[in-house]
Parts: structure tokens; sequence; C-alpha cells
């Protein structure tokens, strides 16, 4: 590959003000996900109309499904922050190579998961349950969501390449198109309606599969009609080695943390599946739920990441401190308002998904003891998050591995064997107070070795 730099014109990540640019930025990402955590919700509601049972097929689905969602999402994130960097530098060469070279691995990991949903399926549900009632459902919807999934991996790499360049507002587009006809079809297809037939949880897996495909198509065409600093074209493509362990340095550490969290969910659906099926029904509920508070954290991080970025390779370390310190107090205003509501109205949330007098009486206490973590994890968010944009993505894996593997899992099973599932649920929130102390020792290591050298 040519070591020719081609200087590129100045990117208003690198002259407007961080305010209105992380807001501009966010609030589209924050507004898209928020729909995205609707459909979630929603999916869910329409699927526990069906049963209490098939509500807890799909929570054993759910692991699986995010292990897929963390491959696509985990080397986007490496993909956006060579992209912006790139970007920063004003090497055009490498903004192109990089978005060609992350095609390519985005394609490998989805072949990877269609094999996978077509034959590992069956035995993935069987392994967290023996309820004859809830395994074939299991089964069929997870083959249909991960062996159907190369669309998802497309929206999300098209999304990226969105995002890298500040056009956020194309990237909503595109999460929501996908985000509202999943909602539209969740009904249909569940229920048989306007002459569909009734698919029940099949259909909610098929309203899935066909939303990421109208979202995929969407963010490919916005990108290819309005992106005009990316140019990508797999042309003559040879993959590129140097390229590749680039993204992946940083995409490889992002993938780890959130399949971390499908291990983390697959261990919990096994230790309250010792207790009741109704308690593994709760727990995904619970993550329902803490999706539609989560998500417009996760809509600034995808807004602040590019911005920090950017410019480090443009080495302006004001900036890069502004847009931390203004990321840090949004979300965690944004999670204690998620707080509060756990603790007022849990009652509210369970009754959406017409839980029964045992659901209540396990969710009510579950949603306020979980939800005391909140109060700790926005800033944990954006602290793992700016890990990621100066190429430290090994720092949020570590603090990742340790709240989940090291402490809340083996915590959640001590707490397991007094007998007593409101224990157990007291693993979240000591899971984490540790990822606290441990994102602010590797954010204090950054702004000493990355961030004040860059002042001089």
């Amino acid at each position: 590959m040519s070591e020719t730099i081609t200087p590129m014109p100045e990117n208003p990540m690198g002259t407007r003000p961080i305010r209105p640019l992380l807001f501009s930025m966010a609030i589209p990402m924050m507004l898209s996900m928020m729909v995205q955590a609707l459909y979630n919700v929603v999916d869910s509601i329409f699927v526990a109309k069906l049963s209490e049972d098939a509500l807890t097929a799909v929570t054993l689905g759910f692991p699986m499904q995010n292990l897929m969602i963390a491959f696509a999402t985990g080397l986007g994130v490496g993909i956006n922050a060579l992209l912006s960097r790139s970007l920063g530098q004003r090497n055009k060469e490498m903004v192109d190579e990089s978005a060609r070279q992350g095609f390519f691995l985005e394609l490998v990991a989805a072949a990877a998961f269609v094999l996978i949903g077509i034959f590992g399926s069956s035995a993935f549900i069987h392994s967290q349950t023996d309820k004859l009632s809830i395994i074939p459902d299991g089964t069929v919807y997870l083959q249909i969501v991960t062996g159907i999934c190369p669309f998802i991996f497309v929206s999300i790499f098209f999304e990226r390449l969105l995002q890298a360049t500040g056009k956020t507002k194309y990237a909503m587009i595109g999460q929501m198109t996908g985000a509202v006809i999943n909602i539209i079809m969740d009904p249909i297809l569940i229920f048989g309606l306007i002459g569909f037939p009734k698919m029940g949880v099949a259909g909610a897996a098929a309203a899935t599969v066909f939303g990421q495909f109208c979202g995929g198509i969407t963010n490919m065409y916005l990108h290819f009609s309005r992106n005009k600093e990316i140019h990508l074209t797999m042309r003559r493509f040879r993959p590129h080695g140097e390229v590749l362990k680039t993204i992946l340095a940083v995409g490889v550490p992002s993938i780890i943390m959130a399949s971390i969290g499908s291990l983390m969910t697959y261990c919990m659906n096994r230790i309250l599946g010792v207790f009741t099926s109704t308690a593994v029904a709760v727990f995904g509920v619970y993550f329902k739920l803490q999706s539609f508070i989560f998500m417009p954290v996760f809509g600034l991080n995808n807004a602040m990441v590019p911005i920090i970025a950017y410019n480090y390779g443009a080495r302006r370390p004001d900036r890069m401190k502004q847009t931390i310190k203004l990321a840090v107090i949004f979300a965690m205003g944004l999670m204690l308002v998620g707080f509060a509501l756990m603790q007022l109205i849990p009652g509210v949330f369970l009754d959406m998904f017409d839980a029964s007098a045992d659901m209540l009486a396990i969710g009510k206490p579950a949603l306020r003891i979980i939800s005391i973590s909140f109060i700790f994890a926005g800033y944990c968010i954006i602290c793992g998050s700016t890990f990621q944009a100066l190429g430290k993505g090994t720092y949020s894996m570590f603090v990742s591995i340790a709240r989940q593997l090291v402490v809340l899992i083996p915590v959640a099973w001590l707490l397991a064997q007094t007998g007593v599932l409101n224990a157990v649920w007291w693993a979240f929130p000591i899971a984490e107070v540790m990822s606290l102390i441990v994102s602010t020792a590797f954010f204090l290591h950054i702004n000493k070795t990355i961030i004040k050298p860059l002042e001089g």
C-alpha cells in the first residue's frame, strides 16, 4: 500500500465547540437507540402474551444473540477508532483501506455465526434447561436470529462508517428504520395479523431479521450517497495484515468485553434456573428494561469515541478532556434517572410483561437491588469508551472481565448457595463497585501517560 498521505479538509470534530458537537452527534444516536430499546421491550411484551415459557425461551437465546451482536459492534469499534484517527491525521489512503479491511472482517464473522445458528442452536438451549415446553421455541428463535444474521453485520458496519465522519443523523435513520419495522412486524408475525400466518416465537425472530435487513439496506444507501469522505470498494481486495491487526487491536478487546456479557447472562440463567424458571424470566425482563436506560448512554458513547479519537490524532488534549468531562456528567445523570424509576415503580414495569403474582414477587426486589449498580455504571461506561478511543481497549476488557467473571458470577453463585433468591441480585451492585475502583485507576494512568503528554 502506498505511503503517500493525501491531505483531507478539516472536519467539524476538530473545530466545532465540544458541547454542541457532542450533543449534535449524540442526540440522534440516543434517539435511535431509544427506539431500538423500545423495540427490545415491545418484542418481549408481545412474546410474554404467548406465555411465560415463551418469554423464558427467548431469554435463553439472548446470550448467543448478544454474542453475535458483540462481534458485529466490537469489530465496528475497532473500525471506527482507526477511521476516526486516520480522518484526524487527514490520511485518505488509510481511511479507505480501513473501511475495506473492516468490511472483510464483518463478513467473516457473519459467516461463522450462520454456521453456529444452523448447527449449534439446539445444543445451546438444551445446556440451559431441560423443560420440554421451553426447548423447541428457544431453539427455533435462536436458529432464525443467528442463521440469518449477515444483515446485522452489514447494518452495523455502514452505521459505523457514517458515525466515523460525524454523520450521526444518517446513522440514526438507518437504526430507526430497522427498529420501527421490527416493532411493526412483531405483532403481525407473532399473532398472525392481516393475513400472515401465526408464527409465535418464530415470528418474533423473523421480525428481528427483517428489521435488520431493512436497516442494513438503509445504512448502505446512506453511506454510498452521503458519506463522501470514505470511499469503499472491494475491487482487487486483498487482506492487509497491518491494517487488520490495528482494527483487531481495538476490536478484539471490545468483542471480548461484550462476549463476557453473553457468558455472564448464560451463567446467570443457569444459576437462577436452579430456583425457578420464573427467576430466569425476571432476569430476561430486567435485561430488556435496563436496555432502555443504558441505550442512551451507549448512544452518547458512540458520539464521544470518534470525537476523542479524532482529536487524539489531531493532538488536541483540551478538546479530549472537555468531551470526557461532559460525557461523564451526562451519563451519570441518565443513570440516576433510571435508578429512581426502578426504585419507585418496579411493579409498573413488570406488569408490562403480563407478570404473574410469582413474577411480581420475585421481580420487584430484583429490580430495586440490581438498579443500585446504575449509580456507578454511567461513569464506568464512559471510562471504558475513553480507553477504546485512545487505543487502550485492553483496559476496558480487563475491567469487564474483572466485573462480570471475577466478581459477579462467583459472588452470584456463592449467594445462591444460601438458598435465598433475593441474595443473588446483590452480586450486581457488588461487581459495579469493583468496576468503579479499577476504572478510576486505569483512567488516572491514561491521563498521566497519554493525555497530559499531548499538552507539552
